[in-house]
């Protein structure tokens, strides 16, 4: 279609121009040759283009079939694509369940295997095992998945451990930190899991374990004697019998937290110091009325039994001599005695009574302090529960300005509260129960008294008969 505008603006240019015929048919002639070719090259165009057309629907067509085939392609992967979604979304749920369950276990052998490392990390045989804590360290570590051999090494560890607490291990040397704090190494025997026992040069005591720093220490106070000399049998083989803390060593903490009978008293407060008084006034009044007591009864029987012998042989001087003396002066069986030599010329109802009244006034001499111990018996618990009451005022005051978050507060109120009770009653019982052995001593000596004047007055009697019988035959 390009020779048109060519011819165009041909034919334009010669119109405009002035020429003459011949150029005018030359030009013409051109322009029919411009035109003859112009049409040609149209021809040959459009030939082209019916060529080209041909191509283009052969193209179009191959397009179009393979338009078709990816349609079908597509539709085959959509398909595809829906069934791999469902079944993804399947798996997903089914791996959402399992994971579920994955987690829930790897959770609970993780419980177990913190449980596990509390426990081996408190326990007195990993002093001498240390590298059991390496098997469970791995599956403390997040994200870390435990398996079956992990599961099995736990069991294991369990049932080692189970193992060793009912075993007594061979003595071994060992390094633990003595009671100066520096470390030194001596015979170590482990009794299951409960206790550790160390022998040094003079010195046998316990051991305790340190999770922490995974050592043994020696407690800072030794045992008792009797409990030293039962180890020290039992490290050398005399001995099957041996202490063992089942409390895991809160007993051994226990020896050494002790607190002292001062400290005790001190934690009791100000009412401590008059309940310790009356047990003291009360020890003074028991010791001297036992040993006054004892050298009046000891006294009767000796005394009596002379003055009985003598005045059955009418020796009455000489009964009177005997109980004038001077060590016997203050002795209520001698004054007994003496107003029984003194009225021994009266008639007998009369000489009962001198002996009668003479017992009676001696028996506030027997009976003294016993009053008194009796109010001291009866004040030591009403202290005792004075203390109490201030020491519950004091608590419920701290209470009242702190609340009960830190114990530690009240701990001093409670102790006054039962240590003065304690206390109270530790005096009052045994004063109770001296009061009365003693009354009854004082009982059996007044008791024997009246024996021993009913048998003087027999004898003052005896002898009065045998003197007027005497008599009447003269």
């Amino acid at each position: 279609m390009k020779p048109f505008p060519l011819l165009l603006c041909v034919l334009s240019v010669t119109c405009l121009m002035p020429a003459t015929a011949e150029d005018m048919r030359q030009a013409s002639r051109k322009a029919a040759a411009d035109r003859k070719a112009a049409l040609q090259e149209a021809r040959e165009a459009q030939q082209q283009i019916l060529s080209n057309r041909e191509t283009l629907l052969v193209t179009v067509e191959q397009l179009e079939a393979e338009q078709k085939a990816l349609e079908e392609h597509l539709a085959f992967l959509e398909r595809e694509t829906a069934k791999l979604t469902r079944q993804r979304e399947k798996l997903a749920e089914k791996w959402s369940r399992c994971e579920l369950e994955f987690q829930e276990i790897s959770g609970n052998v993780r419980v177990v295997a913190r449980d596990l490392e509390t426990m081996l990390r408190n326990s007195l045989i990993t002093a001498a095992a240390p590298e059991r804590l390496e098997v469970i360290t791995p599956l403390l570590r997040k994200g870390y998945f435990p398996d079956i051999d992990d599961i099995s090494g736990m069991a294991d560890l369990f049932l080692d451990e189970i193992a060793r607490s009912g075993e007594v291990s061979l003595r071994r040397q060992a390094q633990y930190v003595n009671r100066s704090g520096e470390k030194q190494r001596g015979t170590v025997l482990n009794l299951g899991k409960f206790l550790a026992i160390y022998q040094e040069e003079g010195e046998t005591g316990f051991l305790r374990y340190s999770p922490g720093e995974q050592d043994l220490f020696a407690l800072s106070v030794l045992p008792s004697w009797r409990t030293q000399r039962s180890l020290k049998r039992y490290l050398e083989g005399r001995d099957e019998v041996v202490p063992i803390d089942f409390s895991g060593g809160a007993a051994l903490r226990q020896i050494t937290r002790k607190p002292s009978l001062g400290e005790q008293l001190r934690a009791g407060g100000p009412i401590i110091w008059p309940i310790l008084l009356i047990g003291l006034a009360a020890l003074v009044i028991v010791v001297e009325r036992v040993l006054y007591l004892r050298r009046v009864h000891s006294n009767t029987d000796k005394i009596m039994g002379t003055v009985n012998t003598l005045a059955a042989n009418g020796q009455w001087d000489a009964c009177e001599n005997l109980v004038r003396k001077p060590e016997h002066r203050r002795s209520p069986v001698v004054t007994v005695i003496l107003a029984g030599l003194s009225g021994r010329h009266q008639d007998r109802e009369t000489l009962e009574s001198i002996l009668q009244e003479a017992i009676l006034r001696e028996l506030p001499r027997l009976e003294r302090f016993l009053s008194g111990l009796s109010i001291l018996g009866a004040v030591a618990p009403l202290l005792g529960l004075l203390g109490t009451v201030t020491g519950m005022i004091d608590t419920f005051r701290v209470i009242t300005l702190h609340g009960t978050g830190d114990p530690k507060l009240m701990s001093g109120g409670i102790s006054e509260a039962l240590i003065t009770t304690e206390l109270g009653l530790a005096v009052a019982i045994p004063i109770m129960l001296l009061h009365t052995f003693l009354s009854r001593q004082v009982d059996h000596i007044a008791g024997d008294m009246e024996e021993k004047a009913i048998a003087l007055t027999n004898i003052v009697q005896k002898e009065r008969i045998r003197n007027g019988y005497a008599v009447e035959r003269h």
